[in-house]
């Protein structure tokens, strides 16, 4: 059966069975791993911004705080590969990250390079966060969306988000998607480690 099928509860004949059976949910679709209060890093992706100039991770912090989590890490990072790439390993070595989400550098122009540095980082890529994020994107800016390359994985046991760097983009990112499910994916990512 694969991951899919498990998480839906699918049986042989693509019925769905209770949702939360042998997942350990509670009536409220809450999973047993599941981390509750995350501890996050904000790194905004830019040559430009300052965190003191930063609307799009001042959104992302914000709707967090809003959620019950933490933001322990809030960086400004110049849009360099090996710099992008280094900020985001390191997120994922400290103690005290549960869940990164970078915001810039996801389009393409030239000095895009979010998407190259993150992704090659990436044990485990979660292709259902970029499809997710341009099909509701559309809604806001139509055919544009196909200029978007937000894209998110597991870096070494933690989800990784990478957001584009408008503040529309930084809210609607973390509202619909993130806050919802990076608990679930956070006690997912780390499950086999514990």
């Amino acid at each position: 059966m694969s991951d899919h099928d498990q998480h839906y509860g699918a049986d042989d004949h693509g019925r769905d069975q209770h949702h939360g059976e042998g997942d350990g949910d509670d009536d409220h679709g809450h999973h047993h791993h599941d981390v509750d209060d995350l501890e996050a890093a904000v790194l905004t992706i830019s040559s430009t911004r300052d965190v003191d100039d930063d609307p799009a991770g001042d959104a992302i912090a914000e709707l967090l705080h809003e959620a019950g989590h933490s933001v322990s890490v809030r960086r400004v990072v110049d849009d360099d590969y090996d710099e992008i790439q280094i900020a985001v390993a390191r997120m994922a070595d400290r103690g005290d990250v549960d869940v990164t989400v970078t915001t810039g550098g996801t389009g393409v122009t030239p000095d895009d390079r979010t998407v190259e540095a993150a992704t090659q980082l990436f044990e485990k890529t979660l292709p259902g966060f970029g499809e997710l994020f341009r099909r509701l994107s559309y809604d806001d800016i139509g055919t544009k969306v196909v200029g978007t390359r937000a894209t998110a994985g597991v870096v070494d046991g933690m989800p990784t988000f990478c957001l584009p760097g408008s503040e529309n983009a930084a809210r609607l990112g973390t509202a619909e998607i993130i806050v919802p499910e990076a608990p679930h994916l956070t006690g997912l990512a780390r499950r086999d480690a514990e």
